[in-house]
């Protein structure tokens, strides 16, 4: 038997070997074998196996992704900046539905997707995740104007696309068209005859605060969603003299959030007959409330949300669809133009009501008993 080949030891022993050591074991150029892992159409299929085995043997992982980015000048990852927990994002249906149409669109490209976002401290630096990303381009999703998150993705001065809100610092803007979608809910429920009208609203202004809102919370609204919305469903009820809103803020988008809200919403003001909602989640939540008080929808009220989920339909609930799959097709079609260096028009995609079985009108008050 001979005897047993020395292991080796030292620093060489620790290194880890290269792509010149493949060419070496196999007798052919370093560039033949980065052909094999870089431009692998340049090579017969039989010398790319060769080249592939060669560097299994010797343990040889591939070129380093880090240098090559370098190389390069791109990483091939995308920063999906999200403006709340990481779990929400996958908790929110309509996030969740956005962030695979996002996908879908770079996906070809050999684009990744890192999710970036915001702690559950809301003391914490948010900014810090989006400064050290190794990223070739943001897309934010629905920050609050002027909030020090956004502000540290336009410092970047990366390909920027900004959804749902308005374009800023040279970035894309898409989104949809969130004041007419607002305006056709509460204009539904007016025409119905409901003048007393309760409003689920998203976050005003970042800070996690929940109730209901006063003229000055109103004015403090740093979400451009939310103050599209308010404004839509405003802009209906001033066409009627004797309508009435109360707007009450959720701290998170939950149906729990909305349940707890219409519960104190019907507490404070028990001639609300209709309830518009910024999402079919706190929708979820306006349902759950009316059952908890046992009134019948929509017998006692009528309750609308916005973003017509795939769940709803089996709800019966009456909303505001939004065209979410589209609207994550435009932005990755934003960002990557701006990859390619041009400049994408802004997109605004429309929304409409569809009505099914949770509106109805009124119920007139009982007649009193002698």
């Amino acid at each position: 038997m001979p005897p047993a080949k020395p292991v080796p030891t030292g620093p060489r022993a620790a290194s880890r070997p290269t792509l010149r050591d493949v060419a070496r074991t196999l007798g052919v150029s370093v560039a033949t074998v980065s052909n094999a892992y870089n431009r692998p159409d340049q090579l017969s299929e039989d010398l790319r196996d060769r080249i592939l085995a060669a560097a299994r043997d010797l343990g040889y992982q591939g070129p380093d992704p880090l240098a090559r980015s370098l190389r390069r000048g791109r990483t091939g990852v995308l920063g999906v900046v999200y403006d709340a927990p990481l779990d929400y994002a996958f908790a929110d249906p309509a996030a969740a539905l956005f962030l695979g149409s996002v996908t879908r669109a770079v996906q070809d490209r050999d684009l990744n997707v890192l999710l970036l976002a915001a702690p559950h401290d809301p003391q914490a630096d948010a900014t810090l995740a989006v400064r050290n990303a190794s990223v070739d381009g943001f897309i934010v999703y629905c920050a609050a104007e002027g909030s020090p998150l956004l502000r540290a993705v336009l410092d970047r001065a990366l390909p920027t696309v900004l959804v749902d809100q308005d374009p800023q610092g040279g970035s894309a803007h898409v989104g949809i068209d969130d004041a007419g979608g607002a305006q056709a809910a509460a204009a539904h429920l007016l025409a119905l005859g409901h003048r007393q009208l309760g409003a689920l609203c998203l976050e005003l202004a970042g800070d996690r605060h929940t109730g209901p809102v006063s003229a000055a919370r109103e004015a403090q609204v740093a979400y451009r969603t939310t103050a599209q919305r308010i404004h839509g469903y405003r802009a209906a009820t001033a066409e009627y003299p004797d309508a009435a809103l109360h707007l009450m803020e959720a701290g998170q988008n939950t149906p729990a959030d909305g349940e707890a809200l219409t519960l104190d919403l019907l507490r404070a003001h028990p001639d609300v007959t209709g309830v518009v909602c910024m999402s079919d989640v706190l929708a979820q939540g306006a349902l759950r409330a009316a059952a908890t008080l046992g009134l019948s929808v929509p017998g006692n009220l009528s309750v609308i949300g916005y973003d017509d989920l795939p769940s709803s339909g089996a709800l019966n609930l009456t909303t505001v669809w939004q065209p979410t799959p589209d609207k994550g097709a435009a932005v990755g079609a934003a960002i990557l133009a701006l990859l390619d260096g041009q400049e994408p028009a802004p997109v605004t995609l429309p929304t409409r009501l569809v009505v099914r079985g949770s509106t109805a009108p009124p119920r007139p008050p009982a007649a009193p008993t002698r």
